[in-house]
């Protein structure tokens, strides 16, 4: 998929949106802390912001004061693709974050529902109501017990897991040498993104126009958007479907409908559905523009991306 990302990445700057509200996330140098703030308060987890110098001390302070208790997920303000996201469980962790990020951070309530999801909605703007498009289903790494293999050794004969090796061997480094029972499953990462291991899966046959309807019902209380994804957690598909959901991030303009990554899924028909995904944002951007809002310049959109990937890298 090395093409769509090339794509992508050009696309993000001659498809500028034409409302702030729709580059949420997605765009680089958008602040996730803003765009949450956004989101009705019945439907995300409690969170908070932490400037960058922080101390421990602080940090622990901040989360008191919003009424956070370890675990929790520390995720940048400014981000992509599940960098420098980490589920914290204790102090020693937070510290180690804090050595680690160069930004300004996130601190959220861990939503500990069984079910996540990526919902994305689109409705345009000349018209009264909008629709879900794809969603996305998430299966965590994990690794099953068989009586006789190490954890370490179920870890390196798994693709998936082989691949973060490095970060695994840390994180679980007081196990390794531990046999699982027959047929017991671990969750090795709890943070729903492929970089990290998970498995996103197709899950278009849970749109119905009653899911729509409800996630109509939450996009319309969030001024000015139009067009993006939800990335929750929920307790069933039919909570799903009646919007009893928990929004742990809002994604805009240069997220994807990330259905295609459907293991087996073909890279031909990947493309069919990212050119319908590229016109749908196309015309919510030429709509928004005739009712007066202006485009991002393109020099703009370029200093936004540059000025992210120096941060990050």
């Amino acid at each position: 998929m090395w093409i769509y990302y090339a794509l992508k990445e050009r696309a993000l700057f001659y498809f500028s949106a034409s409302n702030p509200s729709i580059l949420t996330g997605g765009m680089m140098g958008e602040s996730k802390f803003e765009v949450l703030q956004m989101v009705p308060e019945e439907v995300k987890p409690k969170t908070i912001l932490i400037k960058i110098p922080a101390t421990v001390t602080q940090v622990t302070e901040a989360m008191h004061q919003g009424t956070l208790t370890f675990p929790v997920i520390f995720k940048p303000d400014m981000g992509e693709r599940g960098w420098m996201v980490r589920r914290i469980r204790n102090e020693q962790e937070a510290a180690q974050y804090l050595a680690e990020i160069k930004i300004d951070f996130i601190v959220q309530e861990l939503v500990d529902l069984p079910l996540e999801y990526g919902v994305f909605y689109v409705r345009f703007p000349s018209e009264s109501n909008g629709f879900v498009n794809s969603i996305t289903g998430k299966e965590f790494l994990s690794v099953t017990g068989d009586g006789r293999k190490a954890l370490q050794e179920l870890i390196l004969q798994k693709d998936r897991a082989k691949i973060q090796w490095q970060i695994l061997k840390n994180a679980y480094r007081n196990r390794l040498n531990e046999i699982l029972l027959p047929g017991q499953k671990l969750e090795l990462v709890s943070v729903g993104n492929h970089c990290l291991g998970t498995t996103f899966l197709n899950c278009n046959h849970l749109i119905t126009d009653k899911l729509s309807a409800s996630f109509d019902r939450i996009s319309k209380r969030i001024d000015g958007f139009y067009f993006g994804r939800f990335d929750l957690r929920c307790a069933s598909e039919r909570d799903l479907e009646n919007g009893k959901v928990m929004i742990m991030e809002l994604n805009g303009c240069g997220a994807e409908p990330a259905h295609i990554y459907h293991p087996g899924s073909s890279l031909w028909n990947a493309i069919k559905v990212l050119i319908v995904h590229w016109q749908n944002l196309y015309r919510v951007s030429r709509e928004n523009h005739q009712r007066g809002v202006p485009y991002l310049p393109f020099l703009e959109g370029k200093r936004i991306y540059y000025d992210f990937r120096k941060i990050k890298y």
